[in-house]
C-alpha cells in the first residue's frame, strides 16, 4: 500500500506541522516515508509545497511523478489548483475554501471554486472558521488534517491523533488538547 501526498499552501500557514504530524504517525506505524524538500518557506507568504510519500514497501524517490499524486492537502484554494496537474485520475483534493490573497493578480474566488468543483473528488471547507469555532484560531492546519485524515488510507485517524499528541507535547497539554480539538472538529 502507498499514498503519495502533495502538501501545499502559503508560508506561515502550518504546512510543516502537517508534514511533521503525518511523518510522526508513519514512523510510529513502521511505514516507509520520504519527503521532498519543502519549497517556498524562505519567505512568509510565498508558495509552499512538499511531496510526502508513504508506503508499506520501498520508495525509490522522494518526488511524486506528475499525474501520480493520490491526495492534495492544501491550506489555500489557489494552491490546490496550482498542483492539480499532479493528480492521478482517482485522486482527492482536500482544501481550505477561503483564499489568502497575497498577490495583486489573485484570480476571482468564484473562478477558483468553479475549477475546484470540476475536479473528480474535492473536499473544500472553511478551515479558519472551524478552527475559531473549536477555540483555536491558529489550528486551521489541524482542521485541514482532520478533514484529510479520512482519505489517507495508509494511516488511521487514531494514529494521526497519537502523532499530534507527540508532536505538540513539548508545548504543553493545553496546546495538545487545542490541536486535537481542531483535528476532531473536522472528522
Amino acid at each position: 500500500m502507498k499514498k503519495d501526498i502533495i502538501l501545499c499552501g502559503v508560508g506561515g500557514q502550518g504546512i510543516l506541522s502537517i508534514a511533521t504530524v503525518i511523518g510522526e504517525a508513519a514512523t510510529r506505524a513502521g511505514i516507509t516515508l520520504k519527503q521532498a524538500e519543502v519549497h517556498g518557506m524562505s519567505q512568509r507568504g510565498g508558495d509552499v509545497q512538499s511531496n510526502l510519500r508513504l508506503s508499506t514497501g520501498t520508495i525509490w524517490s522522494d518526488l511524486i511523478p506528475r499525474g501520480q499524486a493520490d491526495l492534495i492537502i492544501s491550506m489555500e484554494p489557489m494552491e490546490a489548483l496550482r498542483y492539480a496537474s499532479c493528480l492521478s485520475a482517482d485522486a482527492i483534493v482536500v482544501t481550505g475554501s477561503v483564499p489568502l490573497v497575497n498577490i495583486p493578480n489573485y484570480p476571482p474566488i468564484e473562478q477558483i471554486q468553479q475549477s475546484l468543483s470540476s475536479l473528480p473528488h474535492c473536499v473544500s471547507l472553511d478551515i479558519d472558521a472551524v478552527a475559531k469555532q473549536a477555540g483555536n484560531p491558529r489550528g486551521a492546519n489541524m482542521v485541514l488534517l482532520g478533514a484529510a485524515s479520512a482519505h489517507l488510507g495508509i494511516l488511521s485517524q487514531a494514529q494521526i491523533r497519537e502523532a499530534i499528541a507527540v508532536v505538540f507535547a513539548p508545548k504543553g497539554d493545553a496546546v495538545v488538547q487545542a490541536n486535537l480539538k481542531c483535528f476532531d472538529s473536522a472528522l
